[in-house]
């Protein structure tokens, strides 16, 4: 429900799918009531392109319906509700939602609406909890973020299915296509955005497909992740598969790591907590560390580039897809201030414990 997750097309690239006719909170709670026995209060979730709706009942009890937009491709969403289904057998203790079925026995409904569309519904336990980017920082939360995301990446390391390998342009591997978007970028900032994508090219792109590859979360961004509310430091959620693919592993790590950076005189120091916590759950490859800065760095590009083109085109919902922009922005001007060999340094340092 986060970073707006972006099916690339060949012919319109950033268009990706656009929000459906909506569906009332009175026609939800009718089709909870109707398909899975649950008589809740429910109110609209925000979201680019699904419905999603959260529920909870009179004893208590949380739950999120997510109606899928009808444009989606079929395999996609079964993907990310088998993903949920596979990785909690692996890991049953994974702070990741649960995947509930409806009356008959189904994880996924198809359901006729009366605009036409035919949709998949599905019902998730609710993790209950603040978000991250509403949490207070902290070393200790950052670590766990690490271990959380290095968990979850075991989990589905294993996992098969035959959705897993659609294309995303939100998936790192794919940022060299971006090149011809850039004008859309601020002046002020494409050179620095240009700069971030040449050593993407030179240095990154032809070691990622040398590199192991999985399905993945793909999008561990703060909105994504869920904090104990009690300890402010331990992660108790990790929540929106949307963007769910396969994708060289350090991807994910990246992603994680990319948010984490601050605007400060020591850049990925925060950022390497997290990583060092990830390697000590997942040990990195030398050959992933040592691209690991260029893909955080092109993370944070690939966040200004595309949603800045779809809040230019969709300006309805500009203020949901622009929410990391400015802060990707500051971010990526404090680490463009390091060179390569002094972030691989650092990089190495954490991974070392040092």
């Amino acid at each position: 429900m986060q970073n707006p997750g972006l099916s690339a097309d060949p012919a319109h690239p950033l268009d990706g799918l656009r929000a459906a006719g909506p569906i009332t909170e009175a026609r939800a709670q009718a089709l909870v009531m109707e398909h899975y026995g649950l008589s809740a209060e429910i109110r609209r979730l925000d979201s680019e392109r699904d419905q999603n709706f959260r529920l909870r009942t009179r004893d208590g009890r949380e739950y999120v319906l997510k109606i899928a937009n009808p444009a989606e491709e079929r395999a996609v969403t079964n993907l990310q509700t088998e993903a949920l289904r596979h990785a909690v057998v692996r890991d049953p203790l994974l702070p990741i939602p649960r995947v509930v079925p409806a009356r008959d026995g189904a994880v996924e409904l198809d359901i006729g609406f009366d605009d036409g569309s035919r949709r998949v519904v599905r019902l998730l336990s609710f993790l209950v909890g603040t978000p991250m980017h509403q949490a207070p920082p902290s070393a200790a939360l950052r670590r766990d973020v690490g271990r959380c995301a290095a968990r979850l990446a075991l989990a589905l390391r294993d996992f098969v299915h035959p959705g897993a390998n659609h294309k995303l342009l939100w998936d790192i591997q794919h940022a060299a296509e971006l090149r011809p978007l850039l004008d859309a970028v601020p002046a002020a900032q494409r050179e620095m955005v240009e700069h971030v994508l040449d050593h993407f090219e030179a240095n990154a792109m032809p070691v990622l497909a040398q590199l192991p590859k999985q399905p993945l979360h793909n999008d561990l961004n703060p909105h994504n992740i869920v904090v104990d509310a009690a300890s402010q430091a331990r992660v108790c959620g990790i929540i929106d598969f949307g963007d769910l693919t396969a994708t060289a592993r350090i991807n994910d790590l990246a992603i994680a790591a990319a948010y984490q950076v601050t605007d400060s005189d020591d850049p990925l120091a925060p950022a390497l907590e997290l990583v060092a916590a990830y390697h000590a759950v997942s040990p990195l490859e030398a050959r992933e560390r040592a691209i690991l800065f260029d893909l955080i760095a092109t993370r944070m590009v690939m966040t200004i580039v595309i949603s800045s083109i779809r809040a230019a085109r969709y300006p309805e919902n500009s203020a949901y897809i622009l929410r990391n922009n400015k802060q990707a922005s500051a971010r990526l001007a404090r680490i463009a201030t390091l060179t390569r060999t002094r972030a691989a340094e650092q990089i190495e340092h954490a991974c070392q414990g040092e």
